[in-house]
């Protein structure tokens, strides 16, 4: 009625006399394959945080997410990707991953990809692996190249680049 062949192939973990799911039991296979096939639960992006245009914080701000501000921020903020929006006005450091700026920086910027749209308006110094200006950007300061500029304190030594637009 029932083949060995048929009852291991459909249901293995049902037939405990087997020798095959006795070693399956001392070796469980599962936590290999889950290691292997997907990712930790705690690498999955959420969906990103949003301070809205008429919110004012004080104070510093750090996420190992991603941040998108339309609001007012006087302090220093840090985040995975951060995105300032037209609206938005920070005073103080921004460090991140990726930071795309459309509004107004008063402040240091650090990031490993930076890039300031042509609604941008940032004063201060810009550290970056890689830069992007768009033309009618307004920028004044110092832009400086570095392979990690995330790395605390910045370096001192700058290099002044006069930019256009």
């Amino acid at each position: 009625m029932f083949s060995k062949t048929r009852v291991t192939e459909n249901q293995p973990q049902q037939n405990p006399a087997s020798p095959q799911q006795s070693d399956a039991a001392a070796n469980p296979p599962k936590p290999e394959r889950y290691s292997e096939s997907a990712p930790a639960p705690t690498r999955q992006r959420a969906a990103p945080s949003v301070l809205s245009t008429d919110l004012t914080v004080v104070g510093n701000i750090s996420t190992e997410g991603d941040i998108q501000i339309e609001g007012n921020i006087e302090g220093d903020v840090r985040a995975h990707q951060l995105t300032i929006g037209e609206s938005a006005t920070i005073k103080g450091e921004i460090v991140g991953d990726d930071v795309i700026v459309n509004g107004r920086v008063v402040g240091r910027v650090r990031g490993l990809r930076v890039r300031l749209s042509a609604s941008a308006r940032v004063e201060g110094d810009i550290i970056h692996k890689t830069i992007a200006i768009e033309s009618g950007a307004h920028f004044e300061g110092s832009v400086q190249r570095q392979e990690d500029p995330l790395a605390n304190g910045g370096g001192t030594k700058k290099l002044a680049l006069p930019v256009g637009g």
